[in-house]
């Protein structure tokens, strides 16, 4: 782990109403922000193949919705690098808010494109530039919403408070489905392709309202204000780029984050939307059991995301994290032998486990990621880190189950991509306590030598348990 030194001590210690207006405020945003990320996922699983791919097979269909939807993953690092580095010179705030406003009108936008017969080959080049503009906001949107929630923790809380913002994404699934089944519900299938589909979008325009509110009543976090202190100070004697820092001297940390945590992206994205597809297409099951299905098991991550970043807290972040890799390789087989039976009960008992071991996962890596970073790279380095992972993992499953499903003819393909990823988060995790007990070998000595010197409130080593 990276074991520079921190920019100073924050003394000032926030009220315990504005640490909860801020932790609100950063649930809000990511919440709002990955409802909108999400509503694209599944109408690319039920209705954006047919609407602006509609030539060829309904593989063929699906296949260029889900590389569509691929795109906003690969936009990602790009919102996070741009993000990450002002993030890191000019405040959290701001690049919420920004972050906020255009996956607000963005989103918006989608629900409002013309499709492949009104406007041609302008209807998917049209959608894939929206998508990437998602991707960019998203890409941005964590590392701000993480940091708000995380630097104003008080000390011992910081895989709590960091949960909340992880709350985001089952709360984002959460409202998405519950959109389209209402939306479904309320109109004719004819009815559902011709514009019931968009209303989902349309809810984006709340996200707007949301940006201004943390642009007018949230405050700038306590540990940012430290780090720009001491960054002014250090600018003044050299140039100081805080994306430099991070490729020049912390890269593999980055790479090992992003390892660590691409099975989990993977595996989440397989399941609320490659699954999907799969259960409806292949397997003939009614889209909107199916949907009903994601829509409890999310809601069960309302419980099971908060618990396992308190547990982390207590017993280390790497300790649980690394509970929850294990269990997604040694339940990816059982995961898909459930779902061939096409019985919405088991298909509720794989989805509800393989989320079990998503949450414990999911818990403790905002804080996780938080900490492997001083303050004045947090942003850059924590959002590349999650980024990377959301790249290779999530942004490209949908598209590799298809794939593995088309070229195999058996789901025990996609399973075994998951058990593939499993081993690569654990011997990123591996490396990573290796080096969290290495950095801790170092620092004995130094705090024996001088025991006055104060460490951040949870060092490095800590969090690897």
């Amino acid at each position: 782990m990276d074991t520079a030194p921190s920019a100073q001590p924050v003394t000032t210690t926030p009220a315990v109403g504005n640490r909860r207006r801020v932790a609100t405020a950063a649930a809000l945003a990511s919440a709002v922000e990955w409802y909108d990320y999400f509503v694209f996922g599944i109408a690319a699983a039920l209705v954006l193949g047919d609407l602006y791919f509609p030539a060829g097979s309904a593989t063929a269909g699906v296949l260029a919705s889900f590389a569509t939807f691929a795109v906003g993953f690969l936009a990602r690092p790009i919102g996070g690098i741009v993000a990450g580095h002002l993030g890191d010179k000019r405040g959290r705030k701001p690049m919420l808010v920004l972050a906020l406003t255009l996956m607000g009108v963005s989103t918006t936008a989608i629900g409002l494109l013309p499709t492949y017969d009104t406007i041609g080959v302008a209807a998917p080049i049209l959608l894939v530039l929206l998508r990437v503009a998602q991707g960019v906001a998203v890409g941005a949107q964590w590392g701000g919403a993480m940091l708000l929630a995380t630097e104003y923790a008080p000390e011992g809380k910081r895989g709590v408070y960091g949960s909340v913002v992880q709350l985001g994404v089952p709360i984002g699934v959460v409202t998405a489905n519950t959109v389209f089944l209402l939306a479904g519900a309320l109109t004719t299938d004819s009815a559902f392709a011709a514009w019931g589909w968009r209303v989902p979008f349309l809810v984006g325009l709340l996200v707007l309202a949301l940006a201004w509110y943390i642009h007018k009543r949230v405050e700038e976090t306590p540990a940012f204000r430290e780090a720009e202190r001491a960054l002014a100070e250090k600018e003044k004697t050299e140039q100081n780029s805080p994306l430099r820092t991070i490729l020049r001297g912390h890269l593999g940390t980055v790479f090992l984050a992003g390892g660590s945590f691409a099975v989990n992206t993977a595996t989440f994205y397989i399941l609320i939307t490659g699954v999907l597809d799969y259960t409806t297409r292949e397997l003939d099951m009614k889209k909107g059991p199916v949907l009903m299905v994601s829509l409890c098991v999310s809601l069960t991550q309302l419980v099971l995301i908060p618990a396992a970043a308190a547990l982390s807290d207590r017993l280390g972040r790497i300790r649980i994290y690394a509970f929850g890799a294990v269990g997604i390789a040694l339940w990816a087989v059982p995961l898909f032998l459930l779902i061939d039976t096409g019985s919405l009960l088991w298909l509720a008992v794989g989805t509800f486990v393989a989320s079990c071991f998503l949450s414990i996962m999911y818990g403790p890596q905002a804080a996780l990621f938080a900490e492997l970073f001083t303050p004045e790279m947090r942003y850059t380095g924590a959002s590349l880190g999650y980024q990377i992972a959301a790249v290779a993992g999530g942004g490209l499953a949908p598209f590799m189950m298809v794939l593995l499903l088309e070229a195999t003819g058996t789901s025990m393909a996609v399973s075994g991509y998951i058990v593939v990823l499993s081993v690569i988060a654990l011997v990123s995790i591996r490396i990573l306590a290796a080096r969290a007990g290495g950095a801790e070998a170092q620092k004995a000595p130094e705090t024996q030598a001088e025991p006055e010197t104060q460490a951040e409130p949870e060092t490095q080593a800590e969090s690897a348990g």
